[in-house]
């Protein structure tokens, strides 16, 4: 049994370190995009210039062929140097759309996957108003116009970055729910560009409590005229090419927790080394120190699950139950990590320029999405335990 990087990790690790230290955007910048709500084209161009994006798209396709061990590795760093808004505007481009990989058409992966790899970004349009986490009731449709045509229609909510991305996964149903002879069945998924002067498209912000240097829509479309060559596999097994995606989008979310929850840690043990009050370091305090040692704690706990579900992944072996967990473990601890740093910090943490704030709101995200705790619950309790099914 061995916890270390191989030598080559190691080398990946401080590469990446060295290149974000390097980068003119502190927190300065993050606190300005946050504020402002604009997208940080500077960090994603410098990112894809530094050619980090597409680090698992194989490398036939322009990317670099890692691992999802190695990929967590850099979200983690991402996430311990400029927190959530900087990972969740470059993830899905590091990361690479898994079902185009493993399923796509030679013909469709050629087209799509180098232009991620070299810096265009992708949005996901799963979610609906009023679906929730049942995506088998997507009501989105996607009718044939002809052989080489689909006309789409319907709103998405929740769709991070759309309209300054330039590919689209789209899920769509071909087949309408009461139809189709399972409830999984009859689902498509779409790879397609983004072009917004067909006038199709509309899309209108989200408002949010935080994370607003990455912009959130209602997306809308009418009549969007897309071609049938943007299919991914085959038509109506779409739901099933999404599960393909859940693992690792969970071990990603719970590496950019952990590296943002250390950082709220080291920033409160900063403050609290230099905060003298009744002439002594807060730090001194226990009422201080045991907190951000508990933070601290299970920060390395979920750590150590996050690498190994990574682990499980790249070796092709079954991680679901792994992968939901690290996700818990790491959401709630970076959650709680962000909490005592507020609290170290007392009336100052309230304040904006001391950036705990908003990594308190930043992490408070990741215990929602991409999938809420309770329902990462629901796959432990019904595949790990046996319970009955609950939903």
């Amino acid at each position: 049994m061995n916890f270390e990087f191989t030598q080559d990790q190691k080398i990946l690790q401080s590469a990446i370190v060295d290149f974000l230290n390097k980068l003119p955007f502190d927190n300065v910048y993050w606190r300005e995009k946050e504020e402002k709500s604009e997208w940080p084209i500077e960090f994603c161009t410098a990112m894809a210039e530094g050619g980090w994006l597409g680090a698992l798209i194989p490398e036939e396709y322009g990317g670099s062929g890692m691992g999802l061990t190695e990929g967590c590795i850099i979200i983690e760093e991402i996430g311990r140097h400029a927190g959530i808004n900087a990972t969740t505007a470059v993830h899905t481009s590091i990361f690479g759309p898994w079902p185009l990989m493993l399923h796509g058409s030679e013909e469709l992966k050629q087209r799509v996957l180098p232009r991620i790899a070299k810096g265009e970004f992708i949005a996901f349009a799963i979610t609906e108003p009023d679906i929730g986490f049942d995506t088998t009731r997507v009501a989105t449709s996607a009718v044939p116009k002809d052989d080489d045509t689909y006309i789409i229609n319907g709103q998405k909510a929740f769709c991070s970055r759309v309209k300054e991305s330039q590919i689209l996964m789209l899920v769509a149903r071909t087949t309408p729910y009461e139809e189709a002879e399972k409830r999984t069945q009859g689902i498509t998924l779409f790879f397609t560009d983004l072009d917004w002067s067909t006038g199709a498209l509309e899309a209108h912000e989200m408002h949010k409590m935080g994370r607003n240097a990455v912009p959130t829509y209602q997306f809308f479309m009418d009549d969007w005229e897309i071609p049938a060559a943007d299919v991914c596999g085959d038509v109506g097994r779409g739901f099933y090419y999404l599960i393909d995606t859940l693992n690792p989008e969970r071990i990603a979310v719970a590496a950019q927790a952990v590296g943002l929850g250390h950082t709220c840690v080291a920033r409160a043990v900063e403050y609290a080394k230099e905060r003298v009050v009744f002439g002594r370091p807060i730090g001194q305090n226990q009422a201080i120190q045991f907190p951000l040692a508990d933070a601290y704690s299970r920060l390395e706990a979920a750590r150590l699950m996050t690498y190994k579900a990574a682990w499980l992944f790249d070796r092709g072996e079954p991680c679901g139950a792994e992968s939901n967990m690290a996700k818990v473990l790491a959401s709630d601890a970076a959650f709680f990590a962000a909490d005592r740093a507020v609290q170290t910090h007392g009336g100052y943490g309230y304040v904006r320029e001391f950036d705990v704030e908003r990594y308190f709101r930043e992490l408070r995200l990741l215990q929602i999405a991409p999938v809420s705790q309770e329902m990462a619950y629901n796959h432990l309790a019904q595949h790990v335990l046996g319970l009955p099914r609950s939903y």
